[in-house]
């Protein structure tokens, strides 16, 4: 089959068009044909060598977070799907490779497609909702009534972060450029604060969370408007010293993180 990879971490080559094996279905998993597959931030990283400590694959890699298409097999466990039936996906680290004509997933990680969507559609959400789902509900807690700034709010993460805190009934406060905010504000944004013109940091006070997807500055500024109690959770930057645990990291990544957390914890404490 055809597939886009990587044979050597590289930020500025282009991706390479190949013949590749066709994948292994194991019981568990379905075999899926690819009809599209979604692109995202972490791919670049991944190919750039950015993530090589925290994900060490093996190279040539096929790239590919996410995927929506038609299962064309099934694994002698699986049950909840059949032939024919049309998928979407966030496959697991390590088994990932959307960039291809055919994937083989483990069943746990996919999902019928909605009828009311195409597969395009379908392809764009699994990762950024995953992560929104991640920070908002199963990191942060996000109750009726809570205040939350989500930053890069036209964005991918950012976009379904801002629809999933109103429909938890959060007030929503974003970041984004002028011309966004008519779309921001359909998918429910209260408060649009434009980047290029103005400061958040000068806007909002007292929010309860702050989903931070920019940089060290960023987060550090972001400090200043959380209420007493409140909580940043970051998709972006490095790994937390808790993930550097789970995922056995080297003990000089490990020290890092914790040396970070440490500084951002003493910025959190005296903005208070």
């Amino acid at each position: 089959m055809k597939a886009y990879l990587i044979k050597k971490y590289s930020k500025n080559k282009n991706l390479l068009l190949a013949d590749v094996p066709a994948p292994e279905m194991g019981d568990n998993d379905v075999l899926v044909q690819i009809h599209a597959s979604g692109l995202n931030l972490l791919d670049d990283k991944i190919k750039a060598g950015e993530f090589k400590l925290i994900l060490p694959y093996q190279l040539p890699l096929i790239l590919g977070h996410d995927v929506a298409g038609v299962v064309t097999g099934v694994g002698k466990n699986v049950k909840q799907f059949k032939m024919g039936d049309e998928v979407y996906s966030r496959p697991s680290d390590f088994r990932i490779g959307t960039l291809a004509e055919y994937i083989a997933i483990n069943q746990n990680d996919v999902a019928l497609k909605p009828n009311n969507i195409t597969m395009v559609e379908a392809a764009s959400i699994p990762l950024v909702a995953l992560t929104a789902w991640q920070a908002l509900v199963a990191r942060a807690d996000l109750k009726i009534g809570k205040k939350v700034f989500i930053q890069a709010g036209s964005g991918g993460v950012g976009t379904i972060a801002i629809q999933l805190a109103k429909y938890l009934s959060a007030t929503v406060a974003t970041t984004a450029s002028e011309k966004s905010f008519e779309m921001l504000k359909k998918l429910g944004a209260d408060v649009m604060i434009d980047y290029k013109t103005q400061d958040f940091e000068t806007i909002l006070k007292d929010y309860d969370l702050v989903l931070n997807s920019q940089d060290q500055k960023t987060l550090e500024k972001s400090l200043h408007i959380l209420k007493k109690g409140g909580k940043v959770i970051s998709i972006s930057g490095p790994p937390t010293p808790k993930f550097a645990r789970e995922f056995s990291l080297p003990w000089y990544v490990k020290l890092a993180t914790q040396l970070l957390s440490n500084k951002i914890r003493a910025k959190a404490k005296n903005s208070m």
